[in-house]
């Protein structure tokens, strides 16, 4: 570039500055170009610098239908309870009607949404004191087309009711669990003295064991004695057993003699009856005699009669007597395995005389142990029914609390949100700036295409500068968190000038296409460069654009220069802005100088037509 170019550069901006002093209402349309777009940012974080701070205002309806329930003989209406303690939250303006005016109100919009408390939630919440337990349940009734943000916030309002209710539900069974603690209380000390009588007992029972052992071993001599007694008895009779029966045999054996000689003396009898006729007999000593193998006939045949008898019972002794002598035998084996058994049984009784002592120690002094441990443990569960009742229901409705550790923390939700729309607002303030102060074309000029885009931009990039200065003033007094001014103030005016230069650049390069083209930037920038949602959570296509947009790299810079900078984040989209700035220049002139008559003739057209 030579002198004479520069010089119709310098011609061309001062031009341009000349002319926007020259004319008061030139200066006011400046003016106005300067600080609008700054009214775009500073009113966009105004409206947004607390906005889950302000619920306050959102109406939301309880209907309260709880018809209460008893415990322990006292009433309660866990509804009533949930009601009073709404009316102390100012976290929403809490409206309380009947169930049609709830339902009526949301369908109508009137409420954002409500809540219907029914009228079994007593009864359902003291539930948990019977064997039957119900969950109590509350309806949330919300209109979702009424406003997609309205509907988070009221949310919150039902989280609030839930948070509020299960705190109350809490505190009940505390009361509960405390009686149950009470009543588990009274029976471990109870049965802590039962167990400690118990091993009293059974310490008293192990001596008498003890004692009793020593009276077993006794007897088990006297049993092993007497059983050697009965074996020897038991050979006694069984050679008594052998004589008997041999008697039985000599027995057996006269008795069939004197069965046979009675026998003979019978027949005899009965001969000599026959041969004389006794009524020839003579009285006196012969007919006596005759009268007497009579008799002795008759008695010879009743001895031959009792002899058999006799003989009959020495055979049947003989055999009982063989029969008693193997009974005592196997009595007296018996009384031996007794007697052996019996010293076993000693040695066993006083093994558990021994063994029953120790436990009988150890038990006792493991119950009186435990009785002391149970009763401490019960004044420990009676200790805690002094507990803050309300710090003990927040323990049990949350065991684990969640520490918060904010790294580089935002005071305010506004502060957070300002980096998107002061970026934003520099888009827009390029964008009116080239709209109403449209690009020249060097068609019909002394003035190259070079020389028209290198002195009209001077000017708007002086307005760019002006417009980040504006804004920045607005953000101080509007009390937006900037960490560090002097980075905060240098990146606000470097975006706000590469923006000018690129949409600028663009206009100025094919004139009406170019506003077309800047328009639907700043539409797609708006949900593609992750300025208030995370570009993770956005359709596939808006990710795929992210990084090819200026609004991406210069929220990224704005951040970090405003809200604590961090130099390994600050240098990449710093680099990429200028970059974009150093290309978008050359790619411009490079289309001017070829298009510039084109683009002249494109605009004459439009305007031949009147609605240009």
């Amino acid at each position: 570039m030579g002198r004479k170019d520069f010089r119709k550069i310098a011609e061309i901006a001062r031009n341009d500055f000349k002319s926007a002093f020259s004319n008061p209402i030139v200066t006011v349309v400046l003016i106005a170009i300067i600080i609008l777009p700054s009214l775009y940012a500073l009113i966009n974080i105004q409206a947004c610098w607390d906005p889950y701070g302000n619920t306050g205002n959102v109406d939301f309806a309880i209907a309260n239908l709880d018809n209460g329930s008893s415990y322990n003989g006292q009433n309660l209406n866990v509804g009533n309870e949930l009601v009073k303690d709404l009316k102390k939250n100012d976290k929403f303006n809490w409206t309380f009607v009947t169930e049609d005016e709830l339902r009526d109100g949301v369908n109508t919009e009137k409420y954002y949404a409500g809540i219907i408390i029914p009228k079994n939630l007593s009864e359902n919440v003291l539930s948990i004191t019977t064997d039957n337990p119900k969950q109590a349940k509350l309806e949330y009734i919300v209109n979702v087309k009424s406003n997609p943000v309205a509907t988070k916030l009221t949310d919150n309002g039902a989280n609030t009711v839930y948070t509020t209710l299960n705190a109350k539900i809490i505190q009940i069974i505390n009361l509960a669990a405390y009686g149950k603690l009470g009543e588990l209380q009274a029976g471990l000390a109870a049965g802590a003295s039962q167990l400690a009588s118990g091993g009293g007992q059974l310490q008293a029972g192990a001596a008498q064991v003890s004692a009793g052992a020593g009276e077993v071993a006794s007897g088990v001599g006297q049993v092993q004695g007497g059983a050697s007694q009965v074996k020897d008895g038991a050979s006694q009779v069984q050679q008594a057993s052998s004589a008997v029966e041999q008697g039985a045999s000599q027995v057996q054996q006269g008795s069939s003699d004197v069965q046979q000689g009675a026998s003979q003396v019978q027949q005899g009898s009965e001969e000599l009856d026959s041969a004389v006729d006794p009524s020839l007999i003579p009285d006196g000593p012969v007919k006596q005699y005759v009268e007497s193998s009579s008799e002795l006939a008759k008695g010879s045949g009743k001895v031959a009669e009792g002899s058999s008898q006799v003989a009959q019972g020495a055979s049947d002794l003989a055999g009982g007597s063989v029969e008693l002598a193997k009974g005592s035998s196997d009595v007296a084996g018996g009384a031996s395995q007794l007697a052996d058994g019996s010293v076993q049984l000693a040695e066993g009784s006083l093994s558990l005389a021994a063994g029953a002592q120790l436990l009988g120690n150890s038990a006792a002094q493991a119950l009186f142990t435990a009785a002391g441990s149970l009763g401490a443990t019960a004044n420990q569960l009676s200790a805690i029914t002094g507990i803050n009742e309300t710090l003990l229901g927040d323990y049990f409705y949350s065991p684990i609390k969640l520490d918060r550790n904010e790294v580089f923390p935002v005071k305010d939700y506004g502060s957070n949100v300002s980096p998107f729309y002061i970026v934003l607002s520099m888009w827009v303030g390029a964008l009116i700036t080239c709209v109403m102060i449209e690009p020249k074309s060097s068609a019909g000029t002394k003035y190259s295409a070079f020389e028209m885009y290198a002195g009209k931009l001077l000017l708007y990039v002086a307005l760019s500068i002006l417009q980040a200065s504006v804004t920045i003033i607005g953000a101080h007094f509007l009390g937006v968190q900037i960490d560090n001014y002097p980075l905060f103030i240098f990146s606000a005016m470097l975006v706000s000038a590469v923006f000018m230069i690129f949409v600028y650049s663009v206009i100025s390069a094919v004139g009406t296409v170019g506003k077309g083209i800047a328009v639907l930037l700043l539409v797609l920038q708006i949900s593609t460069t992750g300025g208030i949602y995370p570009i993770e959570i956005m359709h596939s296509s808006f990710k795929g654009l992210y990084y090819y947009f200026p609004m991406t790299y210069a929220i990224k810079l704005m951040r970090e220069a405003q809200l604590s900078v961090v130099w390994s984040n600050y240098w990449p989209p710093l680099i990429t802005l200028l970059a974009i700035g150093l290309v978008t220049v050359i790619v411009s002139v490079a289309i001017k100088e070829k298009a510039d008559k084109s683009s002249k003739y494109f605009e004459e057209k439009l305007k031949d037509s009147g609605l240009f």
